[in-house]
């Protein structure tokens, strides 16, 4: 058999001003080609997603961030496909087997995993059975066998090949050898397995040689193409997983860092604990710590009595608009002794009492960010004013703690951690640049998130702020050490600078569309001042007048919004929950009861209500509305108020039934059956961890929960 041609040394192609992903992007995402290599440029260029989806609309034809981001994660797949092309290539060629039909087939191919399989038999590799019979020989004794002939003795023509001296000692030994050419001619075939030995490797009945090929074939099936097929099957279906798991962190943890927040208040935030007492912070309207305190609540009336006092104190010296207690442990009876303090003093709605999430607020105390700040506090002060803050405002105090510990994924422990990490800070990113950040407010963790900044020049920022004063314009930027005029084009929309010199710094107007802004209000005849924050003057202005080369009806509607409304905050409005006074534990829950609860986490199969229990409740997916819902997301998100219906509450697992629609009933046969368990009376969140004791120890678990997803399994 003639050899093809080998071709001459492979060149690159992936750095090649000739290579250019556009068009197989363009095919694959079903976008215009156009927008396409817009966005592509300008991600080469230095551009972020979130200024290039805000500030670059007429170029990309009003692509959002979405569509930015699966540009770059298509494009960045590309590239490293094509350099791992060009490496394959090389390889390959330095092995002298680059034909001109094998270099077509791998720079058609525009997937990783089938680049692979392409490389395979090109790959080095250990030492093999196949190597090994090839070298002492075997290789024709292996291709008489594959021709099937139908006359012939296999051990006559075997024994041709014993060579000691090589190892073939017997018959016997020189075609299982050949036997093993075989298995490898097999095992690189890329047609569907067993499509592909059926069609290629059918022996023949009549051949004196058949028996040697079907050992062949089923030994390269068995050990090596099936356990090969179930790998990747097994690799593709796992990703899949982890991206539809991720998919819902990132959304779970949109919503929650896009909580309404409560603005610049004083707030009076509260750690509750038992043992170790309540750890009571005082925080200005800038997040900034004013004073700490420690009460306790349950050792004596003497300690209450003094713990009044403390609480008085504060509320006579700082005059704080809420209070901001930890949701966890001893929470509940924490906010109703303010209540009832605040009540006693004849205050009742001076100060608003509000239980927070306190998830992840540990890990923050323990943290760099927490030490740098905080050097000589300790971990459970540091916490309280975590809780303080995220009720002044959630997406600045969140920022500064890993969102894994945060508490709204599934089964974020269990994903491939790179997509996890990735999807995440993308929407950390993405929600801290919608909101934009005060540049004289802002921590170094919350700066470094805005387009164009990143952790080393936020510190920088922070640092010149703290021995320079307040930045007084956005051109102040400049000063800062290594910030550079690309940083500044990337930043400069997305910070706000409350009071500064400038009346368009404090919108999301960027400064490069300042100079067209200041025409139109001239040509308007009024003052730049009056035009902001005036809908009525902005809305006589003829925008279509203003339409330019690079500036089109895109970026002069979002000048025509911040003008009407200057730095507008996307989030909603605050509204405190309210949980009914009669319920503090899982004790106390009725089936049929009617309750508001605080939406903590929405999954694939439903979502999580915190009640006021300590212990959140799960509304199925079925139970969520009165129609069909196939995805929890298109109902509820996280932090949403929601009214529902207890169904069954199972006091020994501590899980609650809740539901949501109108027509729910309440299952009690299986309610309350659970009464009489001894352990029923402790915390839910203490009772974490500890295994049943007395006769719940020796009680089956019901598997017929109301709100088990996996019920309907248990009855097959």
């Amino acid at each position: 058999m003639t050899e093809a041609p080998v071709l001459p040394p492979a060149t690159t192609n992936d750095d090649s001003p000739h290579f250019d992903p556009s068009q197989r992007i363009a095919e694959e995402l079903s976008l215009a080609l156009s927008s396409v290599q817009a966005v592509v440029r300008l991600l080469k260029e230095g551009g972020s997603v979130p200024f290039i989806a805000r500030y670059r609309k007429e170029q990309t034809n009003g692509a959002d961030e979405v569509q930015i981001r699966a540009i770059e994660e298509k494009r960045t797949y590309l590239l490293e496909l094509v350099e791992r092309r060009q490496t394959i290539l090389q390889e390959i060629e330095a092995q002298g087997k680059l034909t001109k039909e094998l270099r077509a087939q791998i720079e058609s191919c525009f997937v990783k995993s089938a680049l692979e399989d392409i490389y395979l038999p090109y790959k080095p590799k250990r030492r093999t059975r196949a190597m090994i019979a090839r070298e002492r020989g075997l290789e024709p004794l292996a291709a008489r066998i594959l021709e099937q002939p139908a006359v012939g003795d296999p051990s006559a023509e075997a024994a041709a090949f014993v060579d000691a001296e090589k190892g073939v000692v017997d018959v016997k030994a020189a075609l299982g050898g050949a036997e093993g050419v075989l298995r490898s001619s097999v095992e690189v075939e890329k047609e569907p397995a067993a499509q592909r030995a059926s069609a290629i490797f059918r022996h023949s009945a009549r051949s004196p040689f058949a028996e040697s090929l079907r050992l062949a074939v089923d030994d390269a099936m068995a050990r090596l193409i099936f356990p090969s097929i179930e790998n990747e099957v097994c690799v593709e279906a796992k990703l899949s997983a982890d991206r539809d798991a991720v998919g819902v962190f990132a959304e779970n943890l949109r919503k929650l860092l896009l909580a309404p927040p409560l603005g610049r208040r004083v707030v009076l935030g509260i750690d509750p604990g038992q043992r170790t007492g309540c750890k009571c912070v005082v925080v200005d309207d800038t997040g900034k710590l004013l004073g700490h305190e420690l009460i306790n609540l349950v050792q004596g009336a003497s300690a209450l009595a003094h713990a009044k006092k403390i609480v008085t104190k504060i509320l006579d010296d700082h005059h704080p608009y809420a209070i901001a207690v930890g949701n966890g442990t001893h929470g509940r009876e924490t906010a109703d002794f303010c209540r009832d303090l605040l009540k006693e003093l004849g205050r009742v709605g001076a100060a608003m009492v509000v239980l927070v999430s306190e998830s992840g607020a540990s890990v923050y105390s323990a943290s760099d960010v927490a030490r740098d700040e905080f050097p000589d506090l300790d971990l459970t002060v540091r916490g309280a004013i975590s809780i303080a803050r995220r009720l002044q405002d959630p997406l600045a105090e969140l920022v500064k703690i890993d969102p894994k510990a945060i508490g709204v994924g599934q089964y974020q422990h269990d994903v491939y951690q790179p997509l996890l990490k990735r999807k995440l800070e993308e929407v950390v990113e993405s929600c801290v640049n919608a909101v934009g950040v005060e540049l004289n407010m802002a921590s170094a963790p919350l700066l470094a998130k805005v387009a164009g900044v990143g952790p080393s020049l936020a510190r920088k920022i922070v640092r010149h702020r703290e021995e320079h004063g307040a930045f007084r314009s956005r051109q102040d930027l400049f000063a800062v050490s290594g910030f550079g005029a690309k940083s500044f084009e990337q930043c400069a929309g997305f910070v706000r600078l409350a009071g500064a010199a400038h009346p368009l710094d404090t919108s999301a107007v960027h400064p490069e569309r300042y100079a067209l802004v200041e025409r139109i209000a001239e040509n308007a005849g009024v003052a730049l001042t009056d035009l902001i924050g005036h809908g009525e003057a902005v809305a006589r202005i003829p925008w279509d007048r203003y339409v330019s080369g690079d500036v089109g009806m895109p970026t002069l509607d979002d000048i025509r919004k911040e003008l009407v409304k200057p730095g507008r905050d996307p989030r909603d409005r605050f509204e405190a929950p309210q949980f009914r006074d009669d319920v503090r534990k899982l004790e106390d829950l009725v089936a049929g009861m009617v309750l508001e609860g605080v939406v903590t986490n929405v999954t694939a199969f439903g979502a999580f209500v915190d009640v006021g229990v300590h212990q959140d409740g799960l509304v199925h997916v079925s139970q969520l509305a009165d129609r069909f819902v196939k995805d929890p997301h298109q109902v509820v998100k996280v932090g949403d108020k929601l009214t529902v219906r207890v169904v069954e509450v199972d006091l020994v697992r501590k899980r609650i039934a809740l539901s949501a629609r109108k027509d729910a009933a309440p299952n009690t046969s299986a309610a309350r059956k659970n009464d009489a368990s001894p352990s029923a009376s402790s915390s839910p969140r203490e009772q974490k961890g500890k295994k049943p004791t007395g006769p719940a120890a020796d009680r089956k678990a019901d598997p017929a929960f109301s709100n088990n997803p996996f019920a309907t399994l248990l009855k097959k």
